[in-house]
């Protein structure tokens, strides 16, 4: 399966007239309206917009759920089946940076069992820089599916303190390093990490150009993961969102499918009386 499309490829299946749907997914968790705006200004034509606050995570809900917690997923496949997805679409996600945001609609589209979704590889400015074509015209909505999608089994996982094994369970947090050690954080009210885990920033995935590394480079990206063995390998970042690129990118590296702990870090601090590490280990 390929989990990602170049530019080029991109712009040739769409002469061809492929059976593919493209969607916009750039986002600012700074700015809400951000994403939205940048897409109604200029986007890949064709492209519809996927909002990760209305569209792509279900309300947060203040000391219960994490920032961005899964849509509810009968509403999430009435989602799907509104923007007329069906089994035979190739989709295609991108953003400007670097494929985190688009990671999230990837990662939802595999929950219900449509494996058949790429990320564009460099995203928006990849597609520029190759000299795609782009516009403000709203593509035309397409009539409702009805395919009725099959969740895939065990892609999430909720984690409490009881569940915390580091001798079968290994935790990848994707937030950058001095968040993931509490010298700093920005979005979210406590600082540090779940103990245990090991810090695996998605800024590694790619290079300067927010492309996807190579697959022996995401291996040793990775190498926590080849050492692992046996354990379970549990995925999450700030909100869940940034820690579906490392899912993605460990499946570009050809290694299992991790699973995702969804309400991560911002979750994880609702109750006090969850554990708090800091520093490096």
């Amino acid at each position: 399966m390929n989990y990602l499309i170049t530019a080029n490829e991109l712009i040739q299946q769409q002469k061809n007239g492929d059976s593919l749907l493209v969607f916009d997914c750039r986002c600012s968790l700074m700015d809400a309206e951000a994403g939205k705006k940048a897409y109604l200004e200029r986007h890949i034509p064709g492209a519809f917009y996927a909002d990760l606050n209305k569209q792509l995570s279900s309300p947060h809900r203040p000391e219960i759920t994490g920032r961005h917690p899964l849509p509810d997923r009968n509403d999430w496949i009435k989602q799907v089946q509104q923007w007329g997805i069906w089994p035979e679409h190739r989709v295609v996600v991108y953003d400007d940076v670097g494929g985190v945001f688009a990671a999230r609609l990837w990662w939802l589209l595999r929950w219900i069992g449509h494996d058949n979704t790429a990320v564009l590889n460099g995203g928006w400015q990849a597609w520029l820089e190759a000299g795609g074509e782009n516009t403000d015209k709203l593509p035309e909505a397409l009539a409702t599916s009805d395919y009725d999608y099959a969740e895939l089994e065990a892609l999430t996982k909720t984690i409490e303190v009881e569940d915390i094994d580091v001798a079968s369970q290994l935790l990848l947090d994707a937030r950058e390093a001095k968040r993931f050690a509490g010298e700093m954080e920005p979005i979210d009210p406590v600082a540090g990490h779940i103990p245990g885990a090991i810090c695996s920033p998605t800024s590694g995935n790619t290079n300067s150009t927010g492309e996807f590394k190579s697959a022996d480079e995401l291996r040793e990206k990775f190498a926590p993961v080849l050492e692992a063995g046996q354990k379970e390998i549990v995925c999450y970042c700030g909100s869940g969102v940034s820690a579906a690129h490392n899912i993605l990118a460990m499946r570009v590296a050809g290694l299992d499918e991790p699973s995702l702990y969804v309400g991560s870090w911002s979750e994880w601090i609702t109750d006090p009386t969850r554990p708090i590490a800091t520093g490096m280990k």
